[in-house]
Order: C-alpha cells, then structure tokens, then sequence
C-alpha cells in the first residue's frame, strides 16, 4: 500500500491558548479565542471543532450522493454539537452531529450519512477516540 498523498496542510499560529488569537498563514483566518462560558467575545476550539467537522461531513455526504446518482437539496443542514466534559480522568470530549435532509427518503438520506461517516476525515479521526452520534433528524 503506497503512502497517501497530502492534498492540502493547514498553517495556523496560536497565541494565548484558550484566550488568545488564532490566525493563518494565509490571512484567511484570523479569530479571538475565549474560553466556553467565560467573559471573552472570540470563540472557542470546541465550536471551530463543530464548524469544521460539519463542513467536512456536508463534503462527504454530497460525494456519496454523486457516486448514487443523487442530488442533495439544497436545505440540507447540520446541526453539530460538542461537549467539552470533566471527569475522573481529565477533560474529553463528545460529539453529535444531527443532520436534515429535507425532501430525501429517510432510508436514501441514512445511506448517504453512514457513507459519509465511512469517509469523512473528521469522522475518521474521532472514530474510537471520542463519543460521537449523527443522526438523521
């Protein structure tokens, strides 16, 4: 088996962790950090997690949707949520992503999620490492 190629390689300069900044090397991104619940305007990793995962998982479902001769609506949406907790063994993390999609037969709409669950780059890297759940609502 060949090694995978690299497609694309994400450069971004933290400073101040969790009340900091986050900014690109390409200028695209330039974002406050806050910590959640706390007093800050910026965001926080866990919303840029959920922001990101849910691109990547729209990405996905419209390949799976291609290669079945499908077209996705255009109301498709999806709703990510990621809980950052605290237990015996430290902070960790959980996710869900709840995924609509309107005007598409629940089983079609089922397939294409678990085939973009299989592909997803996200869901790939959590899977085994973090409680996750998407679903179809």
């Amino acid at each position: 088996m060949s090694d995978p190629k690299t497609v694309y390689t994400a450069h971004v300069h933290v400073t101040g962790g969790r009340e900091g900044s986050a900014r690109s090397s390409d200028d695209r991104l330039e974002v406050g950090l806050s910590t959640p619940g706390g007093p800050g305007a910026g965001t926080n990793p866990e919303q840029l997690f959920a922001a990101g995962w849910s691109a990547c998982f729209e990405g996905a479902m419209a390949i799976a949707a291609r290669s079945k001769g499908i077209v996705l609506p255009p109301g498709l949406a999806i709703d990510a949520e990621v809980d950052l907790r605290h237990g015996e063994d430290g902070y960790s993390l959980a996710a869900r992503l709840n995924v609509s999609v309107p005007g598409v037969e629940p089983d079609v709409a089922r397939q294409l999620i678990e085939a973009a669950h299989r592909t997803c780059p996200y869901s790939k890297a959590i899977k085994g490492n973090i409680d996750a759940v998407v679903a179809l609502v």
